[in-house]
């Protein structure tokens, strides 16, 4: 009986805890008449790197795999079904790589020697398939030289796993010399996993390169573009910058692999193929027909910074490959050429159309210069070899165009002895910012909310290049992008907000992800061939990048700043251009929470939006089949004078905003 008695005094009295708990009101004060320090234009941006298949397969929207045949493996993405090479007993043709050239770029091209009229077939598999809706309109393009015989048509078919023919059309090549070749397919059906296959009409010889295929319905129509979904979701973050092209591609495994932007520019057939240094870099998922063709080069990525709204942030090699793999050095007296790099970067970028490398920007369809501000030297590279490297880039950038910022590195981790050097030595260089990067627990990220509280505001401006909150731990596999990963990421942004006169650059990493050929994860998008959605890291980047304001304001409690006391978290700010008081709070408790929000020193309307993002769980996930379970949701609330009343929900983060009078 007393065990009983005891049992229900207990459970009494936890409910009671639980209906008084729920009943204590938080009081935050938000000072708007003052203004703390101005919030930068890039405060939010996007970091782009070619990593789980982000541009070929991916951004870029080529759909043939090894299109010029250019692989380390000159055949692979493609088969014979039909050729001598797998039935011996038939001749209807075969298909030989011819390399011509060792140097240059483009080194090698397809013979295929046609035995039997319509016997032999060339099938490229695309990346993971080939993405095809109903109705819609593809553009394939081909170079072709008749060699001997009367080759008379080439047949271009898409085709499913059972070879049934989805659409169709046909080319009539004509000449001797290389030639170019386009025509368009209409899909009849829809089909994740589609195909590309070619047949030849006549018999004799003749040679094929550059077989390329795109959709008609690019990002803003552009020929041979973008994938459509994957930039509009890019558009809709309203970044301030892009950063490109990476990330460790910057670096490369050795430095004959490095990102060579020079080789990006220009006439696309004549970019030349690299292996991409992720293909094989992770045992749990390696990825050997992994390559970059360069169509999304940095003319590329300076015209899709425009095009988002974002300022450009180029990274360029240092001279020191990745030092997780070779770590192998230019030796200083060789390092003028990548210094040169940099400097015809910015006249590619900014320079008139009269300049070498201004005039190159112009031919491809830019006279108007870029209005590059920005540039990295160095992407996660640590120790004195580093620095005595930044040194004389700095030196000559700055002689040259001292109005660019120049962003330099911390290493690879947010603390330890590498990045305390890191940090000595460029403060001692008056370092403009210095790029931090984070890959952490979602604990880490709530504990470290008040990381910039206490940075000298006198020193370096710091660039949250890379972050993003590993539920499992760096690199595994198994990491998800789930709900407490992506509130977790949102109190951590607080603290960068609430610390703008010091964070001028944040950006989530990586970006994107194929379902079936990443690398890595967390990423902030998922998409398949047809498919693509925002995961909720992305809707909480969305949420502060939208509402970032022009004026850094405080709110506080009992005159401290919101960082995780009662496990809640804040930040907020004034747009001078809206007219808006914008309030961030989140709530990492597993229970709702109430705020009250008193605004000081302004005339407010008495009505706000309020916009709320949520999960139920911890472990809740976007998905293709559920792709916005977690997705902003936008309500009204009325203001009792100059108090705002909010019921927060458990596990969430909301924004209020508020037009003043």
């Amino acid at each position: 009986m007393k065990s009983k008695l005891i049992t229900k005094i207990t459970l009494c009295g936890l409910l009671l805890s639980g209906v008084y708990g729920m009943a204590q009101t938080n009081t935050f004060e938000v000072e708007v008449g003052k203004s703390v320090t101005k919030i930068q234009p890039t405060m939010y941006g996007v970091f782009f790197e070619d990593i789980n298949f982000a541009a070929d397969g991916g951004l870029y929207a080529e759909m043939i795999k090894n299109r010029s045949f250019e692989f380390e493996l000159p055949f692979m993405g493609w088969q014979e079904p039909n050729s001598d090479r797998h039935k011996l007993n038939t001749n209807s043709g075969i298909a030989k790589i011819i390399k011509y050239a060792t140097e240059g770029t483009n080194h090698s091209y397809c013979r295929v020697t046609i035995n039997e009229p319509k016997g032999y077939e060339l099938i490229n598999e695309g990346f993971r398939g080939m993405g095809i809706k109903k109705d819609a309109r593809y553009n394939i393009s081909l170079n072709a030289a008749k060699e001997s015989g009367n080759i008379s048509k080439i047949k271009i078919q898409f085709i499913d796993k059972n070879n049934t023919v989805l659409g169709e059309s046909s080319i009539t090549p004509t000449a001797s010399n290389w030639t170019n070749y386009t025509s368009q397919l209409i899909a009849t059906k829809t089909e994740a996993k589609a195909r590309i296959k070619i047949t030849f009409e006549g018999t004799g010889v003749l040679d094929l390169d550059m077989i390329s295929l795109f959709p008609e319905d690019t990002w803003k129509g552009r020929k041979n573009g973008m994938r459509k979904d994957l930039v509009q979701l890019l558009y809709d973050l309203k970044p301030g910058f892009l950063r490109f092209p990476g990330g460790c591609i910057v670096e490369g495994r050795t430095l004959a692999q490095r990102y060579q932007w020079k080789k990006t520019v220009g006439e696309v057939a004549k970019r030349e193929t690299l292996i991409n240094r992720w293909n094989t870099e992770f045992a749990h998922k390696p990825t050997p027909d992994y390559f970059q063709s360069f169509g999304l080069g940095f003319y590329e990525y300076f015209l899709l910074s425009e095009d988002i709204g974002a300022a450009p942030l180029p990274i360029l090699s240092c001279g020191m490959a990745c030092q997780f793999n070779t770590g192998e050095l230019v030796p200083m007296e060789k390092l003028d050429p990548y210094v040169q790099d940099a400097l015809d970067l910015i006249e590619f970028a900014n320079g008139d159309v009269t300049t070498p490398w201004g005039k190159i920007r112009s031919e491809m369809g830019h006279p108007k210069p870029f209005n590059l501000k920005h540039i990295g030297v160095g992407n996660e590279q640590w120790g004195p070899d580093y620095i005595e490297r930044f040194k004389v880039f700095e030196k000559a950038i700055k002689a040259k165009y001292p109005s660019i910022i120049i962003v330099s590195g911390s290493g690879p981790f947010p603390e330890g002895d590498y990045f305390d050097y890191a940090h000595s030595e460029l403060k001692k260089l008056n370092a403009e910012i210095v790029d931090e990067h984070y890959y952490k627990s979602p604990e880490w990220f709530r504990k470290n909310a008040t990381r910039y509280d206490s940075y000298d505001r006198k020193g370096p401006k710091i660039f949250a290049g890379e972050y993003a909150a590993q539920s499992v731990e760096i690199a595994s596999p198994d990491n998800k992008n789930n709900w407490e990963c992506a509130f977790s990421e949102a109190a951590f942004i607080t603290g960068m907000e609430r610390n703008a006169e010091v964070v001028h650059l944040t950006s989530y990493a990586p970006l994107l992800a194929h379902e079936e050929g990443w690398q890595w994860t967390p990423d902030m998008i998922w998409f398949n061939n047809l498919e693509s959605f925002g995961t909720p890291n992305y809707y909480v980047q969305q949420l502060f990048s939208n509402n970032k304001g022009t004026d850094l304001i405080t709110i506080t409690e009992k005159g401290k700043a919101i960082t995780g006391q009662n496990d809640l978290f804040a930040s907020a700010v004034k747009d001078v251009n809206t007219k808006e008081v914008i309030v961030k709070i989140v709530n990492t408790k597993d229970t709702p929470q109430k705020v009250n929000l008193n605004f000081k020193n302004a005339k407010l309307e008495s009505k706000g939006e309020l916009i709320t993002l949520k999960g139920d769980q911890l472990n809740d996930e976007n998905s293709f089949a559920t792709p916005k379970k977690i997705s902003p949701i936008t309500s009204m609330l009325t203001l009792n004078g100059t108090d705002a009343n909010l019921n927060l929900a458990a596990y969430s983060v909301t924004v209020l905003k508020i037009k003043m009078k």
